[in-house]
């Protein structure tokens, strides 16, 4: 017979080492459930105080936005510069965060700087400030980015630290993969701004549209996994989401080519806001118009035309690229972060990371859409406030005298201008 097993007393008062296990458990569980509480309520707050602000920025008007944009490039540019330099090779080599930074305000200048500065020469006409720098920057802009960039050029190879020559060559590279990726997508999103807040607004809603219900479709019938990179990502939440996109696509462009302030260019003049009362001639996109409809299909539905905004049309191809293309913007960043072993960006927005884990999909999707406008949409119209502009940098004094003479005799031929105001006019031109 094996003899019995001796059990160790437990001392009086003592919790035994099984109840000790049996606390501990409920503890846990409650601290992770908190923790994730915690973490809800700081992602919601934080989720409601972006679209606050970004509204308010909208609202407030073309130039705000584009603040924004060359905010947000910035902030994304530092992130991925940041995750992918090795921060202790950095120590020995000072030069080279400088720069990064100095490469990133070249190609801003150069992409971006002529439409600020046509913006602040047509601001400067309405006020006593003289304009002559700003005219002489503007004729001259493509110059003098390109000189700002060859001397960035000289001052990489000047300062080439020998043990190095790896590394800085490879940071260079970073840099300007970087900066095609980022300051390249962002000038476009920022001609999209210029062109219509639609094109900004509309393809921003679409992409966050498709992530919304791509997360939603995948909970509820995801099975199948879509791409290694993401393993969360599934093919029914990626076919789920570009249906429910299309459809709430018609319903942003309907809802945003009912208001002149979305669908207005800016016309030379970045300052005006909502409360403005912006008003053009709208792009043809916008007006209703008649469609006749092939003989199969107006049998099979009973009518021979249909009448809609082409806009909708527009929408849905805009949606299909969201849903289909453009999260593989969100993938490639994936890639990149495994690559470097990052699990975020950064920790910019508390409870979403960094931002570039909020814009990976948004940059593709601008490109795209400044792409598809300048292709079928545009109607390449010479606006006012860009002959201003050009009439202002390109012609001297006595040019713009002629031509404003050249004008009042134009009027005056076509019976706007009377030969009395048209005298008059002449004498105060002498």
């Amino acid at each position: 017979m094996p003899p019995k097993k001796a059990h160790k007393k437990t001392a009086p008062g003592s919790t035994p080492p099984s109840a000790k296990k049996e606390q501990n458990v409920p503890t846990t569980v409650v601290n992770e459930k908190e923790t994730k509480k915690q973490a809800f309520v700081v992602r919601t707050i934080w989720t409601l105080l972006m679209i606050f602000g970004m509204f308010s920025i909208i609202g407030a008007g073309h130039i705000w936005t584009i603040a924004l944009v060359l905010v947000l490039q910035t902030l994304v540019f530092k992130e991925c510069i940041t995750i992918t330099t090795e921060t202790a090779r950095l120590q020995n080599l000072p030069f080279t965060k400088t720069l990064n930074w100095y490469f990133l305000f070249t190609s801003i200048y150069y992409l971006d700087g002529k439409s600020l500065m046509s913006y602040f020469t047509t601001l400067f006409l309405k006020t006593n400030v003289p304009i002559a720098i700003i005219r002489s920057m503007t004729a001259h802009h493509k110059f003098i980015a390109y000189c700002l960039y060859v001397l960035g050029f000289v001052f990489f190879v000047a300062s080439l630290k020998k043990g190095y020559y790896k590394f800085q060559f490879a940071q260079l590279c970073i840099t300007h993969m970087t900066l095609l990726l980022v300051v390249l997508q962002s000038y476009c999103i920022i001609s999209n701004i210029i062109q219509g807040m639609i094109w900004f607004l509309l393809p921003v809603g679409l992409v966050i549209t498709n992530d919304i219900f791509a997360y939603i479709c995948g909970i509820t019938f995801g099975r199948t996994q879509l791409i290694a990179i993401s393993p969360k990502k599934t093919v029914e939440g990626f076919v789920g989401a570009w249906f429910f996109t299309g459809l709430m696509s018609v319903g942003l462009a309907y809802f945003l080519s009912n208001y002149s302030f979305f669908i207005c260019p800016a016309e030379g003049d970045l300052s005006v806001s909502v409360l403005s009362g912006l008003t053009c001639d709208p792009n043809p996109v916008f007006i209703e118009q008649i469609f006749k409809l092939p003989p199969d299909l107006a049998k099979l539905i009973g009518r021979d035309f249909v009448s809609f905004k082409p806009i909708y049309f527009h929408a849905m191809i805009l949606a299909t690229f969201a849903s289909l293309i453009a999260p593989f913007g969100g993938f490639f960043a994936s890639g990149l972060k495994r690559a470097f072993k990052a699990k975020d960006f950064g920790n910019t927005i508390p409870g979403h990371g960094g931002i570039t884990d909020r814009m990976d999909c948004q940059f593709m999707m601008g490109s795209f859409s400044y792409l598809y406008y300048e292709t079928f949409i545009s109607t390449h119209r010479l606006t006012l406030g860009s002959l201003l502009q050009t009439v202002v940098i390109n012609l001297n004094p006595d040019e713009i005298l002629m031509l404003v003479q050249s004008l009042h005799s134009y009027l005056n031929k076509i019976g706007v201008i009377d030969d009395k105001v048209y005298k008059k006019l002449e004498q105060l031109l002498q």
